[in-house]
């Protein structure tokens, strides 16, 4: 498997390769990001064969979505696949603001609105940011928010906009993988094509495994695993980095010592076991991975591009780091 693998994503018309850049870090997450480094960034992926680019109005309060549009705009608009997500309309004064964006325009700030009209609003403001006529695939971002609206209004405006072909695909993108079974198993037919999971479904979180990846495999519904770092902890633990965690517990901080221990053992970069393992499960299309500037593209590819021995999935179960049931690659 290859990070520049073309694959159709799920049942759709809509093809991705198996590494998506996130694009949240050239919004501004944790740190502030110059436009020039947000360029060079997306420039660095594509030039590694890179055609996935996920946004959201929320990176940066719109940041992410201008610099994603500018440095695609010379691009072959058929030669990649762009995601958004709806849910959060960036309005002047609203209040629904996250410390997380480091250099946010003023004057602005997201507001939820799952409903129809606010979604309609949110496709249209996005299609203006980014510079395009359509979206690849379109997420109902954290639909947990606003649950019983999420699943009706949002999702009925996504399906016409999906017919109307200005939405290749629908999906939702969770943080919590319980919270995507109930999505699925409640929303009306024929429900989402995609579902992009963050942070459930990689060395340290294997949620997503117990309802939803075979509740997605069984109907079809692809996945992109997402958050595969764990907001970077596996690749760097230090504290201070930013990983999001201002003190790591004591217990996942011992999971992580695990991993990069039996890492070195076999020869591996820790990053390299976690980009691998989200596709042993055969519902997993893509993983999607964010960077702040070209070097961590650089570094993320040469992660994908490494092998790693089955024996380590192998090890990694019986010192019980990962599940007994937990499909591993090449298994």
């Amino acid at each position: 498997m290859r990070a520049d693998e073309v694959v159709p994503l799920g049942r759709t018309g809509v093809a991705v390769t198996r590494l998506g850049l996130g694009l949240a870090s050239i919004g501004g997450l944790f740190a502030p990001v110059s436009d020039e480094d947000a360029a060079r960034t997306v420039d660095r992926a594509w030039d590694a064969g890179v055609r996935l680019f996920d946004t959201a109005p929320v990176y940066g309060y719109g940041l992410s979505e201008r610099r994603a549009g500018a440095a695609l705009a010379a691009r072959p608009r058929g030669e990649y696949a762009l995601c958004t997500k709806v849910g959060r309309l960036i309005v002047p004064g609203g209040t629904d603001t996250q410390p997380i964006w480091a250099d946010p325009p003023p004057g602005v700030g997201p507001r939820r609105d799952y409903s129809y009209a606010g979604v309609m609003r949110s496709v249209e403001d996005s299609l203006a940011r980014l510079g395009l006529d359509r979206i690849d695939v379109l997420h109902v971002h954290d639909p947990d928010e606003d649950f019983p609206v999420a699943v009706t209004d949002a999702y009925r405006a996504l399906a016409e906009l999906r017919a109307r072909g200005t939405v290749g695909a629908v999906s939702i993108g969770v943080n919590h993988a319980p919270v995507a079974a109930r999505y699925l198993r409640e929303v009306a037919a024929p429900g989402p094509d995609c579902v992009m999971l963050a942070g459930r479904y990689n060395l340290l979180d294997h949620t997503g495994l117990d309802e939803l990846l075979p509740l997605c495999a069984a109907r079809g519904v692809a996945v992109l695993a997402a958050g595969v770092y764990q907001s970077g902890l596996l690749t760097d633990p230090r504290p201070g980095a930013p990983h999001g965690y201002t003190t790591v517990p004591p217990a996942l901080a011992a999971r992580v010592a695990a991993w990069h221990t039996l890492c070195r053992r076999h020869g591996v970069p820790p990053a390299a076991a976690a980009i691998a393992f989200p596709f042993g499960h055969p519902a997993v299309t893509g993983v999607v991975i964010g960077a702040r500037a070209p070097a961590e593209v650089a570094d993320t590819v040469r992660a994908f591009a490494h092998p790693v021995p089955e024996q380590l999935w192998t090890t990694a179960k019986a010192d019980g780091l990962l599940p007994p049931e937990a499909p591993t690659p090449g298994a």
